[in-house]
Formats: structure tokens, sequence, C-alpha cells
């Protein structure tokens, strides 16, 4: 079982072995990725206005970090992100950023040439951290994607390197194969929530805890499914889409599946006066320490807003262990 600890709160994490250090709640930025076919397969379009929005109102809020990718609208999450960050005047020294190099059927060498374009649509924001976005699609196996990461390090074109759904194995292997150049694995961006604790099981947390690298908790309330809006309007959930509805479990059997941990999570946040997404965000950053950091992502203002609230939001040791037995008799 993974180690509990005993708050979420606002006192900045240091991403992995570098100098580096993050709220332990950012910004995912999925949801900017505008109206290309692949991105209305999870999420509707936003405008800029309201992605100006979310982002102030992140900002206000304290969550001072965004992950972003190439693959979110081939750029377009990187342009609204950045446009919007220059509208408010945020300075790119107190805004890290990271994003992602798609490997699907190219090769290590696009890593390097893709490089100008990413830092073109991030618009005079610096990449903090460059992720390779999974481990498999690529022409050109792992270590020479990583070589390529390094090299983009050594050149000074980006701050740090990361990786995103490695498994334990994977994770070992790249973390030795950069140290071998002298560089740091800084992060393994993977799922993890209430209800999907995979890194438990494969490796993945005890790996990352072993080697001092930190992992960045992407869908941390499982699609939306941990709001427990879905369980109080089930036909909400039609007009998910399909991609989306899949991945978080939006069917009667699976959201009959989760209602006791909803449950839970209503009891627990009326107590403190939170919404049920607040608790399970918090559980997140909390349960697992240091380790892990997480990204919801935000399509409303509000949504920001609710996201910072959980590192405010001090849970107790008995309420952490409650919904860790909870989580585990739902995941069975």
């Amino acid at each position: 079982m993974a180690e509990s600890g005993t708050t979420g709160n606002r006192a900045k994490r240091q991403l992995g072995a570098t100098d580096i250090e993050v709220t332990p709640v950012g910004v995912g930025c999925m949801q900017f990725a505008g109206d290309g076919f692949l991105s209305r397969q999870m999420f509707p379009g936003i405008e800029q206005t309201t992605v100006t929005e979310i982002v102030k109102t992140a900002l206000d809020a304290g969550l001072s970090w965004f992950d972003t990718a190439e693959m979110y609208g081939r750029g377009h999450s990187e342009r609204v992100l950045t446009t919007a960050l220059r509208q408010l005047g945020a300075e790119p020294a107190d805004t890290p950023i990271a994003t992602k190099w798609t490997p699907l059927l190219r090769t290590a060498a696009s890593i390097r040439r893709t490089i100008s374009d990413r830092l073109a649509a991030l618009q005079g924001y610096p990449i903090t951290l460059h992720q390779i976005h999974m481990p498999h699609g690529s022409l050109s196996p792992i270590p020479r994607q990583l070589d390529a990461f390094a090299e983009l390090q050594e050149k000074g074109l980006i701050k740090a390197v990361g990786v995103s759904s490695f498994n334990g194995p994977q994770l070992a292997t790249a973390h030795a194969h950069l140290a071998a150049r002298g560089i740091t694995l800084a992060s393994n961006q993977v799922r993890v929530s209430l209800a999907h604790r995979n890194i438990e099981r494969d490796g993945t947390l005890e790996t990352a805890r072993r080697l001092g690298v930190t992992l960045i908790a992407f869908s941390p309330l499982h699609s939306g499914l941990l709001t427990g809006k879905f369980h109080d309007r089930p036909e909400l959930a039609a007009a998910v889409p399909r991609i989306r509805r899949a991945i978080g479990g939006f069917t009667p059997r699976g959201l009959a599946r989760t209602e006791p941990l909803i449950r839970e999570l209503r009891e627990i946040g009326t107590a403190h006066g939170v919404s049920p997404s607040v608790v399970a965000l918090s559980w997140v950053i909390s349960f697992y320490r240091d380790t892990v950091v997480a990204i919801p992502g935000a399509s409303k203002p509000a949504h920001a807003r609710d996201n910072a609230a959980a590192m405010d939001l001090r849970l107790a040791e008995k309420e952490l262990a409650r919904l860790d037995e909870i989580s585990q008799k739902v995941r069975r």
C-alpha cells in the first residue's frame, strides 16, 4: 500500500532531482486543444477569451505551472495558453511550462527538428520540462529519443527532460540512460486517481520513489467521474465525447460501481465545506506525499478555482485511509 501523508498544501515541491519547483497542483491544458477532430473526441473547443479567464483564475488562485503538448491541437493548446499568459502579463520565469513531443510514426530526429515549432508556439515562454508523450509509436528506440532530449537540454533549449506513461521498468531504463550522460530524468506523467491506481501495481510508484523521479498525475479526477455530477445526473454522460466517456467509465455499471467512493467523497467534503472533486484531488497530492503532483484540467474558471482549493484542504489520516480502503474495493 502507498504511504500516506497528512496534508495537501501550497508548499512547492521539487521536480525530481532538478532545481525546478512547482506547486502540488498545476493546470493540465488538454482542454485548450481547440476544435480539431481528435480534440473533439475528448473535450469541446474553448474560445481564447475563456482560456484567458481560466488562466487568470488559476494564477490568482496560486496555480503557477501548466502542462500542454504538441498533440493537443497540433500546438493550438500551446499557443492559446501563452497568448493568455501574455495578455495577463505573466512573467516567463514565474510560470513554468511543460510540453510534450509526439512520437507516433516519427523518428528521434523530429525531436530536434520540431523544437523550433514548440518554441514558436510558446511565443517566448521557455520550455521548463519537455517530455516524451508515450513510450510507444516511434520509429526510433527510446534510448535514441532520450539522447535527442538530452542534446536539447545540453544546448539550453529546454530546462529538464521528462517522460509520460512509462511503467516501472521503462522508467528505470530511461533514468539510467540519461544518468549515463549526466542528465537527470525529472518526471514521469502517469494517470493517477482514486479510481485508477495502477502505479502501485506495475512498479511505477516504487521506482519513482527509489530514483527520486516526480510522478505528474494526469486525469486525477478520472475524466470528471470523481466530481460526482454524473452520479447525480447520469443522463449527462450521453453528452460526453465517446472516448472520454469510455476512459472515465460513464456507464450505468461504472457509475454504480463507484457510487460508494462518491458517497464518501461527499461526506468528507461536507465536513470540510468543499466539493467531492476538491477532496479527490487533495487525496492524490496528500496520499503519495511529495512523489506526486497533479495537473487537473479546467474548461471553466470555476474548475481552476476548485483545483487550487485542493491545496488548502487538510485531510486527516483517517480520511486518507478511509478513501484508500473504499478505492481499493471499488477498483476490485
